[in-house]
């Protein structure tokens, strides 16, 4: 087992290792751009360094910097959490030039899937169904004949995106070549390439998320899906598990797909797998996220496993302690992600909190979060202040207590999505679980007691002001984790059981649906 390992992320993603290598015993070390002085993932280290200035290419992306941070401090291994460096080949590589273990999949793997349409090819050669697309990337010159040739609607996509950017939505050949310069110029500021593919646009889709977990002694393991089709363009709002959508023999098909593709590649460490089910039932792959999900916390309250625990035990070197009977689910977990951002026109707010205050914690609310009183929200880094999770024994006693937590929660200073969200959980598609990607959509453009519909010219300044903030942030989303779960030990086999003894302490039972 490690001994020290550093965090190269910050806020909730950070706090949420920081706490879960506190329980393992391993020694942290954080670092911090000078936007995050006061941070608490700084407060919550054993060790914190200054990296450099607060845009992220000049600190939390700064692979050199963090090496040798890394090397100083004289740590085992390096956690990326998710966004900035978690998905980047030349980082592990750096990693592992240095005898340091990336916490995550080896070099060879990201390199492999780090081009989405090279993982589209590599999804086809293994069976799974893709939606109709561009199979290579997409020139200036043979755009319009290549569209022409899927059909409309269609997806203009980043091939090295992520977290929705450098992604549009195309509805006419009249809108193509501003939409792929549009496109082009946020993928090249956020990830550096220019490289785009087109993929059929499929409405009233919904988007289902397979999560996995594979040793690197070859055995692979399932924890069901998220339903993820709560969005707000193209970004997750609210997330649910396990999803009331589809039907068992549905359930099987995503999870033996999700399974064949990683073993395909000979994928290590944590993974998603992202695909679109469309209303009359058919499956498509979508995308490989190559590291934690910041939804990966309601999985954890229906399953009892600590995902970030069995990243650390699978990276040292330890075989997965359980079988795939042993992960089960109970009951229904629901996920909010709150944000610092106007609740209707999500354009960014960042500022100062000048007060927070927020539900208890027990076994049916957990918050992942980092804000204090004080905190200052940056305009370079994500929005997202901290995601509220609620735990019912079914989808609408976890909807009801979530809507209660959310009443609770109050922050001063910025501006919040929580009158939205709120908004969300109480339409009747969210309420009858029918709803598909397009419902936020749907709700903007429907006018409540609370908000007017949102102009086209309004809802063009907000995908600019959306995009423009992303760039600044390079797909910086954070996460972190909550005390529910109270499992550790000093050897994996004791996981299993552990987490059996939380559920009977806190009155859960098996079979739940």
């Amino acid at each position: 087992m490690f001994k020290k390992i550093l965090i190269s992320n910050r806020g909730e993603i950070a706090c949420r290792i920081i706490r879960t290598c506190k329980k393992l015993g391993i020694s942290t070390v954080s670092i911090y751009s000078t936007a995050d002085t006061k941070a608490m993932h700084v407060q919550m280290a054993d060790e914190a360094y200054l990296i450099g200035p607060a845009p992220p290419s000049e600190s939390y992306l700064n692979i050199v910097k963090i090496i040798e941070i890394a090397l100083l401090a004289k740590v085992d291994a390096i956690h990326p959490g998710y966004g900035f460096l978690s998905e980047n080949a030349a980082f592990a590589v750096a990693c592992r030039d240095n005898d340091i273990k990336f916490i995550g999949p080896t070099p060879e793997v990201l390199e492999k899937l780090k081009d989405k349409v090279i993982a589209r090819q590599i999804a086809k050669k293994a069976g799974i169904p893709v939606l109709p697309g561009t199979n290579t990337a997409v020139g200036d010159k043979n755009a319009l004949k290549r569209a022409v040739k899927i059909g409309f609607p269609l997806m203009v996509k980043a091939a090295a995106g992520g977290g929705g950017i450098g992604m549009q939505i195309v509805r006419s050949a009249q809108e193509l070549d501003n939409t792929i310069q549009r496109a082009r110029s946020q993928a090249a500021s956020s990830f550096g390439s220019t490289r785009l593919y087109f993929e059929r646009y499929l409405e009233q889709a919904s988007h289902i998320e397979v999560q996995i977990l594979a040793d690197e002694k070859k055995n692979t393991v399932h924890f069901f899906e998220r339903d993820c089709s709560v969005q707000r363009r193209n970004q997750k709002i609210v997330e649910v598990t396990p999803t009331v959508k589809i039907k068992s023999k549905q359930r099987k098909a995503l999870i033996k797909n999700a399974l064949k593709l990683v073993k395909s590649v000979g994928y290590t460490n944590a993974g998603t797998v992202e695909f679109l089910v469309s209303t009359e039932g058919d499956i498509y792959f979508l995308e490989l996220n190559k590291r934690l999900q910041v939804e990966h916390g309601i999985t954890e309250m229906i399953t009892g496993f600590d995902l970030v625990e069995l990243q650390i035990w699978i990276a040292s070197g330890e075989r997965l302690p359980f079988k795939q009977k042993a992960i089960q689910e109970r009951g229904f977990a629901m996920e909010a992600r709150i944000n610092a951002e106007d609740p209707y026109t999500f354009f960014p707010s960042p500022g100062m909190i000048s007060s927070v205050s927020q539900p208890k914690e027990n076994h049916k609310v957990r918050i992942d979060g980092s804000i204090v009183q004080g905190h200052e929200v940056s305009p370079f880094y994500d929005p997202l202040l901290a995601k509220l999770m609620c735990w019912g024994p079914t989808r609408e006693a976890a909807r009801l207590e979530l809507i209660k937590a959310l009443g609770k929660f109050r922050v001063k200073g910025v501006e919040t999505n929580i009158p939205f969200i709120k908004r969300v959980l109480a339409s009747a598609e969210f309420v009858e679980g029918i709803y598909d990607t397009g419902l936020v959509e749907k709700l903007l453009t429907e006018p409540s007691a609370e908000t007017v519909p949102i102009s086209k010219d309004d809802d063009k300044r907000g995908r600019e002001i959306a995009a423009a903030t992303a760039v600044a942030m390079v797909t910086a989303q954070n996460g972190n984790q909550s005390r529910y779960h109270e499992f550790s030990g000093s050897s994996p086999w004791k996981i299993f059981a552990r987490s059996q003894q939380l559920y009977d302490r806190v009155g859960l039972r098996r079979g739940w649906r």
